[in-house]
């Protein structure tokens, strides 16, 4: 990827004004990884520009203005899009034409149980969110999720789980809006997309951070006809989105994921990593959940298995101590007592014996929590 972006960079960087070779293999390629109607995209720097497009095709599409996310997600930082989030609340703009629902939580479900229950209980949520934005003059745009609700602590969910909300969505009228930035480009290791996996029809499709591994790149992908109506509405440029060092960067990372079956390695050492999460679960009772999927996965934290009693503060313990030892995690989900594990897409095997014997030493050292 380096070598990439030094050899355009060299040759030729403009803007986006002025098309080029990269911009089109590069859209191409990436529209062949979707399903046939996805077949069109705008190149942006950020997913948070990707997400703001996105606001507006639904709006464009719709006519209307109303939005629906979780209660725990994060899309951006742009006005428009901090507004959707009540853990990045926004000092400007009231938000009134946004509605949250509750997200959705295997470990805790709504409807008292995982599966069918707890999908038809996400989608009353969701239909009521609707009556309520129509209600209220804004009318009902679309729903915007992260296929696998990564920030919202990765609840394991069946395929096809999601689409009795995606029912009340269209039938009112409205758009998907998947965004992928954490869980696309094959990261879950079983699809090359979140949505994939789940079985799942977007309208819309957000991505961003991974895709030039490092280096500021973005897009929305869509069908022909949103993109359209999008046009007629908006006038967009952006001077820096799409441009040549990037998609040199870009192509590279799929040529990396490609060559290298980063897909197929998400899905055996994840896995594997996984496993060694569950033997660790047998050892340590406050370990209440372990889910995830590919080389996102993680364990969730909690003073007493029978309660399921949230240990937030053990758990910002753990990840602390991960560090000063030498492994990177972090913390999120609902109760922010979920330990994300979010390794590079090269992860391998010994990566894994590597970071699950450091959380072992970690979890015996520190004990339960006091919680």
């Amino acid at each position: 990827v380096v070598e990439a972006i030094c050899r355009q960079a060299s040759t030729l960087n403009t803007h986006t004004r002025y098309l080029h070779e990269g911009i089109l293999d590069y859209v191409e390629r990436l529209t062949g990884t979707f399903e046939p109607d996805l077949s069109t995209a705008i190149m942006t720097c950020t997913g948070s520009e990707a997400n703001d497009i996105a606001l507006r095709m639904a709006e464009a599409v719709t006519g209307k203005h109303g939005i629906i996310a979780t209660d725990h997600t994060y899309h951006g930082n742009t006005t428009a899009v901090s507004q959707l989030s009540r853990t990045n609340i926004p000092s400007t703009g009231d938000g009134s034409h946004v509605r949250h629902v509750p997200a959705p939580d295997s470990y805790r479900p709504l409807g008292g149980e995982p599966g069918p229950a707890h999908a038809m209980a996400f989608a009353r949520t969701v239909a009521e969110a609707i009556d309520d934005l129509e209600r209220s003059g804004h009318g009902f745009a679309g729903i915007i999720l992260c296929p696998a609700f990564l920030n919202e602590g990765f609840p394991r969910l069946d395929p096809g789980w999601l689409n009795p909300a995606l029912t009340e969505v269209r039938k009112a009228g409205g758009i998907f809006i998947a965004d992928e930035v954490q869980p696309g480009f094959g990261r879950n290791g079983e699809r090359f997309w979140g949505h994939q996996r789940i079985g799942a029809q977007p309208d819309v499709v957000t991505m961003g951070k991974p895709m030039g591994n490092g280096h500021p790149v973005a897009a929305v992908v869509t069908t022909p006809d949103i993109m359209a109506a999008f046009r007629k509405s908006f006038r967009y440029f952006n001077t820096f989105g799409g441009n040549p060092v990037s998609c040199a960067a870009a192509n590279a990372v799929l040529d990396v994921i490609e060559t290298e079956g980063l897909q197929e390695n998400a899905r055996i050492v994840g896995a594997y990593a996984r496993d060694g999460l569950t033997k660790l679960a047998r050892k340590y009772e406050w370990i209440g959940d372990v889910r995830g999927y590919g080389l996102f996965f993680g364990a969730e934290i909690v003073g007493d298995r029978t309660t399921k009693a949230p240990a937030p503060a053990h758990a910002a313990r753990v990840a602390n101590e991960m560090r000063r030892r030498g492994v990177l995690m972090n913390r999120l989900g609902i109760h922010y007592n979920t330990l994300k594990i979010r390794p590079p897409m090269p992860f391998s095997k010994e990566n894994a014996e590597y970071m699950l014997g450091i959380l072992d030493d970690v979890l015996a050292d520190l004990g339960a929590p006091d919680e």
